[in-house]
């Protein structure tokens, strides 16, 4: 027997057997926990046993306006009784609506579609160096972009080929050129590394994947300033920091910054269809011509139709205000477990970045736990766990689920 036989022996019947399933067919890209969902309602999960989950992590932010928001799943039966797909070689009703909402949502001209947020990513760089030779007038092949240490923006192969992770790397080579990494926050590192050939600056205002790493205050602003002054682009990694994740509508508002290029992505789709974006203004995004960038599913009808509805509910700015409001209760309750088996917190809005004690275990040991009490949380290296839940949660929930890691710590403390 494996050790998965072993581990699957001690679980419910139902449960087990469709983790095997997985465990059979499944590619092993993933380290689940071993729920398996198989219902979920505004911040809440049911298991295939009946068993209730509060969701902390609402699918790294996919789901900010909780599972099965009425106003989208009204949308999505609408549009599904309508047309789904019939591909960009025709024009549908809904595209022109999602692009205008957006674009004005964002204070940019264009919108350019697609689907998931690494296609996002990849398109915001190929529009950054089809900029850069047309515009920029760089020579062909010698576009370079600045990127900061420990980012995650997807795992492509142009993704990896500059990331830090060595498992995101690993067998993966040969990697794509043109790329350079400077650490997180440090403005003096860009303006070094910054040349004639820099077609573009791509950074997450807040690492989500790293663990919830604010930069300093001075970092976004000094890197508007010097792209702008060495006629460089800036691209704002928005999909998982964005739409209300942080308490504005965009990380980047935080500290005053308009990027010359957003990627959006996650919640866009409301968390029910893949869903992504660039968005910046006509003299960058028209730089792409007939037949140089598409996607068969990019700017869908059913996943437009989706997405006008999400920025009708941005717009409207509830859940901008409910996490900022309930992000300072989630912040301060758990600052309060600090020399309790938490050494440190990170974030903004309910988006919180927690190590833990290293003495007490691993992440993934904390989240099992975790999970057994009723809450869902996900690791990131090592010792840090990330706490996002849907923006439908509430301060009474907030200190439930406190309460239960507060619980995991003194237990596993003892």
């Amino acid at each position: 027997m494996t050790m998965a036989d072993t581990a699957r022996s001690a679980l419910p019947p139902a449960t087990a057997a469709a983790i095997a399933l997985d465990d059979t067919y499944a590619a092993r890209n993933y380290s689940p926990l071993p729920i398996v969902a198989t219902s979920a309602r505004g911040a809440w999960i049911t298991d295939i046993e009946g068993r209730r989950y509060l969701d902390c992590l609402a699918a790294y932010s996919a789901v900010n306006f909780g599972h099965h928001n009425d106003e989208i799943i009204a949308t999505a039966h609408r549009q599904l009784d309508a047309v789904t797909l019939i591909s960009r070689a025709f024009h549908s009703d809904r595209l022109g609506p999602f692009c205008a909402a957006l674009a004005r949502l964002c204070g940019k001209d264009m919108v350019l579609p697609m689907n998931s947020g690494a296609e996002a990513v990849e398109s915001g760089l190929k529009v950054a160096r089809k900029w850069g030779a047309d515009v920029k007038g760089v020579p062909e092949g010698m576009a370079n972009i600045i990127v900061a240490d420990n980012n995650f923006h997807g795992r492509t192969i142009s993704i990896v080929s500059f990331s830090s992770d060595k498992t995101a790397r690993g067998g993966f080579g040969p990697f794509t050129p043109g790329f350079s990494s400077v650490p997180f926050g440090d403005a003096d590192a860009v303006a070094a590394a910054i040349d004639d050939h820099t077609v573009a600056v791509l950074v997450e205002p807040i690492q989500g994947e790293a663990g919830i790493i604010v930069p300093p205050d001075d970092y976004l602003p000094r890197l508007r300033q010097l792209c702008t002054q060495n006629n460089v682009l800036l691209i704002a990694d928005e999909i998982q920091s964005g739409l209300a994740r942080t308490g504005h509508t965009f990380a980047c508002d935080h500290w005053g910054v308009v990027p010359d290029i957003y990627l959006l992505g996650k919640a866009l789709g409301g968390g029910v269809v893949p869903l992504s974006a660039v968005v910046a203004d006509r003299d960058v995004l028209g730089v792409l011509n007939p037949g140089e960038h598409g996607s068969t599913f990019g700017g869908n009808p059913l996943a437009t139709a989706i997405g006008t509805t999400v920025v009708e509910i941005l717009e409207r700015g509830e859940f901008q205000s409910r996490s900022a409001e309930l992000g300072v209760h989630l912040h301060a309750r758990l600052r309060a477990l600090i020399g309790h088996g938490v050494i440190a917190v990170r974030g903004m809005g309910l988006w919180a970045g927690v190590d833990i004690d290293a003495r007490l275990g691993s992440g993934k040991q904390i989240s099992l736990a975790l999970a057994a009490r009723g809450v869902l949380v996900k690791d990131t290296h090592g010792s840090t766990l990330r706490f996002a839940p849907p923006l439908v949660i509430t301060a009474e929930e907030i200190d439930w689920a406190v309460d239960q890691f507060a619980g995991v710590l003194a237990e596993a403390g003892s």
